[in-house]
């Protein structure tokens, strides 16, 4: 099954140039062909192509259901940018794939990229959803500071923790205190880790601090890590 992206479906009945070029000119699909196309809100609909357009292929909606996420809590990543936005891309990719609800990038003391591109990484976020036949994109929040982000009252009902290599303070591992059927939050330091001072800041407003194993692991190895193993507890 190949999966084609319009968020607002049931009002243009077109696909988005992006997906109509890749529908017309890479598959060469021609009228009375059917798609799949999904709306990133939970919705997939089978349609019948009207008019193959490279610009705006138009459709007929044949039928609809409704595909929520496979897992019944909430993940979200908070990640300090890295300094190659092609391991972010990476990342992305990848946890949408395995399922995540939620991406924010934060800005620390020690990080080395402080501007993101948003668009890009919704794109990267879009083709994994597709590729990986969900209905649901994860929200993107482009960049806010790490205060901003530990003060928010949005996660206090979460189990809440950060990565943190240094072993001055203690930590407990991962997957061992990661609760069954709680939301989540990871949150994943920047390549120089958190400073003391954030250290102390996310401890006082609820945030654990964790190890991921014996091994000092990249920004974006960690992350992944630390979805995936939310995914693993649950489902034992």
């Amino acid at each position: 099954m190949i999966q084609f992206y319009s968020p607002d479906i049931l009002e243009s009945r077109v696909l988005p140039e992006s997906d109509s070029a890749h529908c017309c000119r890479v598959l060469r699909m021609k009228e009375g062909d059917e798609i799949f196309v999904v709306d990133g809100k939970g919705k997939r609909y089978r349609c019948v192509i009207l008019e193959a357009h490279p610009k705006h292929t138009a459709l007929e909606i044949l039928s609809e259901e409704t595909l929520l996420n496979h897992w019944k809590f909430e993940i979200t990543l908070a990640v300090a940018p890295t300094k190659n936005i092609d391991r972010m891309e990476w990342l992305l990719e990848k946890i949408v794939e395995i399922g995540v609800n939620k991406v924010v990038f934060i800005k620390c003391e020690r990080s080395e990229r402080r501007v993101l591109k948003p668009e890009r990484l919704e794109k990267v976020m879009i083709s994994a959803m597709k590729q990986s036949l969900k209905c649901i994109l994860p929200e993107l929040v482009p960049m806010i500071s790490f205060k901003e982000f530990i003060k928010s009252e949005e996660y206090d009902d979460c189990f809440k923790c950060f990565g943190y290599c240094s072993e001055n303070y203690p930590r407990i591992s991962f997957a061992p205190a990661c609760p069954v059927g709680r939301n989540v939050v990871i949150m994943i330091g920047p390549e120089g880790d958190f400073t003391p001072e954030e250290v102390e800041s996310a401890v006082e407003y609820g945030f654990k601090p964790v190890t991921f194993g014996e091994n000092r692991l990249r920004t974006e190895t960690a992350a992944l890590y630390g979805v995936t193993a939310t995914h693993v507890v649950n489902s034992m």
